[in-house]
């Protein structure tokens, strides 16, 4: 949807093709880095989006015993220019969804149309679709395979890749109505690689009960060499398993366990990628998003990583005449940054920081300091944003 809303805004004529028979605000939390919400306030969305988003105001890290590891402001209260929004992903669609109907026009987007199968000729792209039972076939000038992991388009010149790859990881995630933590409007990660929590709100304002909406996920690892579970984000977790492992996770400023207690359901996730590809344009037929680099879910940016794939793309067809070049330029500009983000996120990326601190002190410390110089935390943070591209000093000077 970003993509299709910044190419119209360049003046392109754009239709999208959905494979869903309806759009649904369907999900739990995601979060928009600001170098996301830069994209999508040029896109006339951050006053929308604000109005059913949390403005994150810290991002904190803690090991499994409730102690700070790492602090810091985010978003404006870091002073980039754009803020970092925690937003329940299905608003976050609807937003989209209502914005590309209103300015694309309800009958360029196609929904109940999965892809089939599509093909270069000389001067266009075909695309075939399976329609209610029908075969429909489409003639472009471009096509963009937006199509997720599981991406018909990429497994079309990658046939041989298989399946994605088990990080040996399972994330079970939940929505949790309870009393804010810490600032209210911040964002926390504790534990280390083999068990970790992660939790935010998603509504900016309390209830008559004084409570916020909470996300929260909470990774554990199994036998990485098990066989990849179903990726179905509707399979329920066993909640009363979950709380075993996290008993005895109850802080000074948030019990955990009762998050987890209170949740209507848990729904559990194996975190994966893919080997980043070598190419991801052929001819009039390139890919964005997921379908191009799908990534383990750290450093909060896979959602993020694809909105600038979107940009990207709008700016390249906008600056280059020929559209095969433009395609091009925008692979030679997305396809080594986020090659990068992948790799590093396979390492934990900014997140490395818990491990360190299980590795060095298991049995909890009194200063973190003496585990881990201020300087280190410093390289460590401000490399990951380098990287995902969103270092403060750069990305402000961005219109």
């Amino acid at each position: 949807m970003t993509a299709a809303l910044h190419l119209h805004k360049a003046g392109f004529d754009v239709h999208v093709y959905e494979a869903a028979k309806e759009i649904k605000p369907l999900g739990v939390g995601i979060n928009l880095l600001p170098h996301a919400v830069r994209v999508l306030t040029n896109l006339g969305l951050q006053e929308e989006l604000a109005k059913v988003a949390v403005a994150t105001q810290e991002l904190a890290y803690f090991n499994k015993y409730g102690q700070r590891i790492w602090q810091e402001p985010r978003g404006k209260f870091a002073g980039y220019n754009w803020p970092q929004f925690s937003i329940h992903r299905g608003l976050f669609q609807m937003i989209l969804f209502e914005a590309a109907k209103q300015q694309l026009g309800v009958q360029r987007i196609h929904l109940a149309h999965r892809l089939q199968h599509c093909e270069n000729s000389a001067d266009t792209v075909n695309a075939t679709f399976i329609h209610e039972e029908s075969t429909v076939s489409i003639e472009g000038d471009i096509l963009i395979g937006a199509d997720g992991i599981h991406s018909v388009v990429r497994k079309q010149f990658y046939p041989d890749e298989g399946s994605p790859h088990f990080s040996g990881v399972i994330l079970h995630r939940g929505t949790t109505k309870a009393k804010p933590f810490l600032t209210g409007s911040s964002m926390f990660m504790a534990g280390h690689a083999a068990q970790k929590f992660v939790a935010y709100p998603l509504t900016p304002e309390t209830d008559e009960n004084g409570h916020q909406l909470i996300n929260w996920i909470a990774d554990l690892k199994v036998n990485a060499e098990a066989n990849i579970p179903v990726q179905d984000w509707n399979r329920k977790g066993d909640k009363n398993e979950l709380l075993k492992k996290f008993k005895s996770w109850e802080f000074d400023w948030l019990n955990i366990p009762a998050l987890i207690k209170d949740a209507e359901a848990v729904y559990e996730f194996p975190m994966s990628d893919r080997d980043p590809l070598p190419q991801w344009t052929f001819g009039r037929i390139t890919l964005l998003g997921d379908a191009a680099h799908p990534m383990y879910p750290i450093g909060s940016n896979g959602a993020s990583q694809a909105i600038l794939d979107a940009e990207c793309l709008a700016n390249a067809f906008s600056n280059i005449k020929d559209p095969l070049a433009a395609l091009q330029e925008y692979e030679r500009e997305r396809l080594p940054a986020t090659t990068n983000i992948v790799l590093q996120n396979r390492q934990m990326g900014p997140e490395q920081v818990m491990q360190i601190a299980e590795d060095r002190a298991p049995d909890g410390f009194e200063h973190i300091h003496d585990v881990i110089t201020q300087e280190e935390l410093e390289t460590i943070a401000s490399r990951y944003k380098k990287a995902a591209g969103f270092d403060k000093e750069t990305l402000n000077q961005k219109q």
